[in-house]
């Protein structure tokens, strides 16, 4: 029988703690079983296993970015629908570097299908939209600034930036600068690949 007070959503949200505290590869239904002093077994009427609890961490993560995100692009547009996007994945990492990694955990596809992934990409393309982007293009600068966001955010969680001028806040900036920058010039019929 499970412990009185546990239940589902009280467990993810106490691994998504563990996660921003000791990483989100070491949250496991053990290492959440001790931080409650409960033994294992009493978990499992609630999570079916570790992974079960990683994916659940996931959503979570996943959810809180989009509404996040959601709320930082109201009313906003071009360069500074970009950056607010851009800042809410930054502050987020910063704040919650084991949701921040939970966020980009794989999901299997039927589940993909239905977590908040769709909105991100959904407020990605509301936001190239505002750059007349089309497709094809639209998709490789969706992939593009996921890529840089993503990218940036990671190299600096792991110190990457930190031995060298100009500081880190600068070098953010200007890449935002030059990303709205490239979008406002992106070339008609951006097909690069060689003839």
């Amino acid at each position: 029988m499970a412990r009185a007070g546990l239940t589902t959503e009280r467990l993810v949200r106490a691994g998504a703690e563990l996660a921003d505290e000791v990483g989100f590869d070491q949250v496991t239904v053990s290492a959440l079983a001790r931080r409650f002093d409960v033994k294992v077994a009493s978990l499992y009427s609630h999570l079916k296993s570790s992974h079960d609890l990683r994916t659940r961490i996931a959503l979570l993560a996943l959810e809180e970015l989009a509404d996040r995100a959601a709320e930082a692009l109201a009313g906003r547009a071009g360069r500074d629908a970009l950056t607010a996007f851009a800042n809410v994945y930054r502050d987020y990492a910063r704040e919650h570097p084991g949701r921040y990694a939970a966020a980009r955990f794989r999901l299997a596809p039927e589940t993909a299908a239905v977590s908040a992934g769709g909105r991100h990409a959904q407020m990605t393309r509301a936001i190239l939209r505002g750059y007349d982007l089309t497709e094809p293009d639209q998709t490789h600068a969706v992939r593009l600034l996921g890529s840089v966001f993503h990218g940036y955010v990671s190299l600096e969680a792991a110190g990457g930036f930190s031995h060298s001028a100009p500081d880190s806040q600068e070098s953010w900036t200007w890449i935002l600068d030059r990303l709205d920058a490239l979008l406002r010039n992106w070339p008609a019929n951006a097909d690069t690949r060689p003839s």
